[in-house]
């Protein structure tokens, strides 16, 4: 389907076009009368949403034209107006298909054109009371499909939207914190291939991956003399670089998006099966399995990724002492399913050292 919105208010018509353009309507713009007769000289549309108040010739004098001349006069038109620019009866003498009064729902504009695009209409689109019982039926369903779409649609954007900033700010961290570039793509993508193998219920849950992708995101809190400090820290240092776990529960404790299992990721991905972890120091089946799966995974990166002060350790190496590790550090489950799935973990591996 075509469309044609006329309106000299751009914001209204960006508001417009965002409602049709969710459910895939090619939408055309003009601004005035003159606009709207060479748009539809280029291209016909099916339906043209016309404002009545225009600068220059009106939405009523252009229906009006529309509509006395063969070449367009089979062209749905919608007429938009304030409480004092029209009315039903000038928009019914000027030849307009339906009638809408400002301020009115995109949503009902939008089942309007649907039903003139597909012909269901001979009169104005105020006559609810003269239609029979199955057609009216028939026209509230469309609206509820349409309604979901667009609902539909929305979320896909918002969550689009969500992930892009999530990348950015992990990307932004990673430029604060010296020497682990993609770490947290890379880290997610381990995290996400452990806890599949090992069936965890919260593989479903969107807010898990965002809380493995910014794990470390209470860094932003800490000093860059401690962040990059190319040698060990001292024990105050050491005791302040350890904050930064709660830290990033207290950013993100505020976005439902991160409530429950996303959010212990960000506190407890340093604690230990042995109970020698932070912030806690719980241990064993205490500490959340999305924390001890995402341990494994931060742990397999930091080995096999080059750091300020060494070169990575070959993928071999880094197996054995992650699994030297089990029962101290690392759940031995994790461990199992880690060194079970180890090939196609070392296939993620491979795929970002491509990339780089």
């Amino acid at each position: 389907m075509r469309l044609l919105l006329v309106d000299d208010d751009a914001g209204f018509r960006s508001l417009l076009r965002a409602t049709f353009e969710v459910v895939d309507i090619d939408v055309d713009e003009a601004g005035n009368a003159a606009e709207a007769l060479s748009a539809i000289r280029g291209r016909a549309p099916d339906v043209v949403v016309l404002d009545v108040q225009m600068p220059g010739q009106s939405g009523l004098e252009l229906c009006r034209a529309l509509k006395d001349d063969p070449r367009t006069r089979e062209i749905g038109i919608v007429l938009l107006t304030g409480s004092e620019g029209g009315n039903s009866d000038a928009a019914i003498e000027a030849g307009a298909d339906a009638f809408l009064l400002k301020p009115f729902s995109p949503l009902e504009l939008l089942a309007i054109v649907e039903r003139l695009a597909g012909g269901l209409h001979a009169t104005p689109f105020r006559t609810e009371n003269a239609r029979g019982e199955e057609e009216q039926l028939l026209l509230y369903a469309r609206d509820l499909r349409h309604l979901l779409e667009i609902e539909r649609g929305q979320r896909i954007l918002l969550e689009n939207a969500y992930r892009d900033t999530v990348t950015a700010l992990a990307s932004a961290l990673e430029s604060k914190d010296t020497g682990t570039r993609a770490h947290s793509q890379r880290v997610q993508r381990y995290a996400i291939e452990l806890a599949h193998a090992l069936g965890a219920s919260f593989t479903d849950d969107r807010g898990v991956e965002y809380g493995f992708l910014l794990h470390d995101v209470g860094k932003i809190g800490i000093p860059d003399q401690i962040l990059q400090k190319p040698g060990p820290l001292t024990d105050a240092e050491r005791r302040l670089m350890q904050t930064h776990t709660v830290l990033g529960e207290q950013m993100l404790g505020g976005i439902a998006f991160f409530e429950g299992e996303a959010l212990t990721v960000v506190r407890s991905h340093h604690e230990r099966w042995d109970g020698k972890g932070y912030p806690d120091g719980i241990a064993g089946d205490e500490i959340p399995l999305g924390a001890r799966v995402f341990a494994v995974a931060d742990t397999l990166d930091a080995m096999t990724s080059d750091r300020p002060y060494r070169t990575a350790l070959d993928w071999g190496t880094a197996e054995d002492e992650i699994t030297a590790l089990a029962g101290k550090q690392f759940d031995p489950d994790v461990v199992d399913a880690f060194r079970g799935s180890s090939p196609l973990l070392r296939e993620v591996h491979a795929e970002f050292a491509h990339a780089a």
